[in-house]
């Protein structure tokens, strides 16, 4: 039996459709629905904006925003988190900030959700390094370990009481278990 191929929708098409909830993302030609945060998920990506912004924001330095649709580079993709140099963050001419980023983060983040493919999470943090995006980072609560991308597509993991990388300009000290302990409570 022969599957049923979709045709590819094209990147200007699927940015006319209306906002899913989650976010749907498209990917080498595909459109692919994020799962549903939970728990972890939210917590961890709630505490890395707040810790990021608390320095790079108060300083002007770069911003760190949940949930933003980047499109560059043929996709359309929302990190959990993705940061931006403060003198790349696109603003109106009035000095508001612009609704639409129509170029890649500094700095992306993800968080591993249950039953979620790491190949393709993997797969955006590359595809963000190749459009020229510093960093990269695939948090794994279950594994209690962060993935970091570098240029060049460098891979490197990190546990425990690994310093982990930040980028040039943020003047951050975290380590693995710094981050997996904001899960517990009490």
């Amino acid at each position: 039996m022969n599957a049923i191929v979709q045709p590819k929708r094209a990147l200007e098409e699927f940015l006319k459709l209306p906002e899913t909830e989650p976010a749907s993302e498209f990917i080498e030609g595909e459109i692919l629905q994020k799962p549903m945060p939970q728990g972890e998920h939210s917590v961890l990506q709630y505490e890395l904006c707040k810790t990021i912004n608390q320095l790079a924001q108060t300083q002007k330095i770069a911003k760190a925003f949940p949930e933003l649709r980047c499109t560059f580079g043929g996709k359309s993709i929302v990190p959990d988190i993705a940061v931006f140099r403060w003198e790349r963050i696109p603003f109106l001419p009035s000095g508001r900030i612009a609704n639409i980023f129509e170029i890649n983060p500094d700095w992306s983040i993800e968080i591993l959700s249950p039953n979620q493919s790491q190949t393709k999470v993997l797969g955006k943090l590359l595809h963000c390094s190749r459009q020229g995006t510093e960093l990269g980072w695939l948090l794994d609560p279950e594994e209690e370990s962060i993935l970091a991308v570098f240029p060049g597509q460098k891979v490197e993991l990190y546990r425990g009481t690994d310093r982990l990388p930040i980028i040039n300009g943020i003047e951050l000290e975290l380590t693995v278990d710094n981050i997996f302990s904001w899960l517990t409570f009490g």
